[in-house]
């Protein structure tokens, strides 16, 4: 039987994706906390205390507009840190351009695709595309053009993945990385967020899982 390990970065994450997956004994909980740094430790944390199969990062997240709507779900094909490196005074170059390391994790492409696939044949809104980490959450359209010029595709934007990730791949477990859509990345509007539906597909993603894991 898996043993399967899932982090979310706050409680009500946790409890929503926990009611989806049901009293299904593979699944242990974890909170991670809210950032890259405090995911990376919580996860690392997490990880020595056992031998897990899996590492699920659950949670809600930003949508990249024209990519993933409010309420649909975003499996991640690639995790990536997306402002980690320089600014330079001709833009951006990342860890990866200056040579010091790697911004980015792969997923487990068949798992991601199986997951994906699961959920639109639920009848669920969701595609499978980068999924990136920030540690400061898009407040303006500039920088939300910015992000996605930089990663073309990117769908989704958080503040925990890849933190939680590289715990994951110094341990050698394969990761899986689900992200419920509760607001649009950019310019902050609180009054249009929906929480709520993003928690419910959230949710309803966790039901999925039970069946195909």
């Amino acid at each position: 039987m898996m043993r399967i390990l899932v982090m979310t970065a706050v409680v009500p994450e946790r409890d929503a994706i926990q009611r989806g997956l049901g009293q299904d004994s593979r699944f242990e909980y974890a909170l991670a906390g809210v950032g890259l740094a405090a995911a990376a430790v919580n996860g690392a944390v997490e990880l020595a205390k056992a031998d897990y199969d899996l590492l699920i990062i659950a949670g809600i997240a930003g949508g990249f507009v024209g990519q993933a709507d409010i309420g649909s779900l975003v499996i991640a094909s690639e995790i990536i840190a997306a402002d980690l490196g320089v600014e330079l005074l001709d833009g951006f170059s990342s860890l990866d351009e200056l040579g010091f390391g790697t911004t980015r994790i792969s997923a487990n492409t068949e798992l991601a695709q199986r997951v994906t696939a699961a959920l639109q044949a639920a009848g669920l809104q969701a595609l499978a595309a980068p999924v990136l980490t920030v540690a400061t959450a898009t407040g303006t359209a500039a920088t939300a053009a910015a992000l996605a010029a930089r990663v073309p595709g990117a769908a989704a934007e958080a503040m925990e993945g890849f933190g939680i990730a590289t715990a994951a791949q110094q341990r050698g477990v394969p990761v899986l990385e689900i992200r419920a859509i509760s607001n649009a990345v950019g310019p902050r509007d609180r009054d249009a967020w929906r929480i709520g539906d993003a928690l419910k597909a959230l949710e309803a993603a966790g039901s999925v899982l039970a069946e195909v894991l």
